[in-house]
């Protein structure tokens, strides 16, 4: 089957496509931009194809005709590529459908994890624990890591561990057999337009799933209570303690990824499975070390940077942070919950960048960094700056003084970054 993935450089639907391949599919698909991901699905043996104007995808299908499209939600109705594909009557979904008939056809079981914050981190981490016990395992996450494909099929295993996004409702298109959640903050209002939407989508989701583990102040914001399918955890477990990553929020998903194992193979010893959490190497763009004093991080909610700055404490008595905002939409969210407030509390210096722009709400005016900033309670330690070369050398500054830097961002901050490092 010719399966073509659009958008295939991306988070989402990059891993799909890898799984494609372990399938025995033959895979194509373009993106706008060259990337990391590209290159690694270039070198599988995917046709992958740089720009979306329609073209690539005719190429393509003269080539071989396409039997699926495969698209995310992001792309526009009037996309070329999703237009080309209604006219020439192929078979359209989103990943959901995808992954569905994958796990059909290989009678895989569904590990899935879902939350506002975490997610990929605790799918790596259960990744991680299955290879390092010896248990095959098949399994997507939403970006690379050190220890092996950002997804693979392998027709050994039993089950699939999932980053199962809650964007687009995506997540209520699955029935796991174990979902395990890290956090729900409220997000995403382009899908939920109240709070009480997005907890209740997370109540179907766990009422969909087998059996599920979230923790306590979850389960209370979402009314859940504890019973046979329901596990709740308390962030004051005594065994957490055993745990030595760096970082409080670390610590809390590695005891659910422990505990997710726990529950799927209980002939395991803990201290075998806590062993192997604690060598755990990260995934990219999660707390990632790019250089000495110098980390990259996804972090781009208030609750997300908070925790990633007590972890940095952890490390550095000095912490600078250059933060690039994600979405204007939701920086007019953030401004009507109350703003930043004392969310950089553990930071000596905030470089504020303006907001990374993506699936905007043009109506909406833009929020420019010198307003952020006056919604914490520390606008003293923070400044607008820009990507620009008077910002790297302020960020080497730094470094050179023994500070830690964090680059926050889920946007182009951190390919610049490398880019300079390269």
């Amino acid at each position: 089957m010719h399966v073509y993935c659009s958008g295939i450089g991306g988070v989402g639907i990059g891993p799909l496509a890898m799984l494609a391949l372990d399938a025995g599919f033959l895979v194509s698909g373009s993106d706008l931009h060259q990337s990391e991901m590209t290159d690694l699905l270039g070198s599988r043996g995917a046709n992958v194809s740089i720009g979306q104007d329609g073209s690539q995808i005719a190429t393509a299908h003269q080539s071989s005709p396409i039997e699926w499209f495969v698209y995310s939600a992001a792309l526009p109705e009037d996309h070329p590529e999703l237009v080309f594909a209604k006219q020439n009557n192929i078979k359209l979904s989103k990943r959901d459908e995808f992954i569905n008939t994958l796990l059909s056809e290989k009678n895989l079981k569904l590990i899935a994890v879902s939350g506002t914050h975490g997610k990929t981190t605790v799918t790596g981490m259960i990744t991680w624990l299955f290879k390092q016990l010896n248990l095959p395992v098949s399994y997507a996450i939403g970006t690379t890591i050190s220890f092996g494909p950002p997804a693979q099929y392998d027709p050994k295993s039993e089950y699939f561990v999932y980053e199962c996004d809650e964007f687009d409702r995506n997540f209520l298109k699955f029935s796991p057999t174990i979902s395990a959640l890290p956090s729900v903050d409220y997000d995403h209002s382009d899908t939920y337009p109240t709070q009480d939407e997005y907890n209740g989508a997370f109540s179907d989701f766990i009422a969909q799933s087998g059996h599920a583990i979230l923790w306590s102040d979850t389960a209370e914001k979402l009314y859940v209570d504890s019973n046979a399918s329901t596990e709740i955890l308390s962030r004051n477990d005594p065994g957490i303690s055993s745990l030595t990553l760096t970082g409080e929020h670390n610590r809390a998903n590695a005891w659910l990824a422990v505990q997710t194992i726990v529950q799927l193979f209980p002939e395991i010893e803990h201290a075998t499975i806590v062993a192997a959490i604690n060598n755990f190497p990260g995934t990219n763009r999660r707390f990632e070390k790019l250089e000495d004093n110098l980390i990259t991080d996804y972090a781009h909610h208030p609750t997300e940077i908070a925790a990633t700055l007590q972890a940095a404490k952890e490390l550095s008595k000095h912490v600078v942070v250059v933060y690039q905002p994600h979405q204007n939409i939701r920086q007019h969210e953030i401004i009507a919950e109350g703003g930043y407030k004392d969310t950089f509390a553990n930071a000596d210096h905030v470089y504020w960048l303006p907001t990374y722009l993506s699936r905007e709400n043009e109506a909406l005016d833009i929020i420019t960094p010198q307003q952020l900033i006056t919604t914490t309670t520390t606008p003293d330690k923070c400044e607008a700056a820009e990507m620009n070369d008077s910002l790297w050398q302020s960020i080497k500054a730094h470094m050179s003084e023994g500070s830690l830097v964090i680059a926050m961002a889920a946007g182009d901050l951190d390919p610049w970054l490398r880019e300079l490092l390269s």
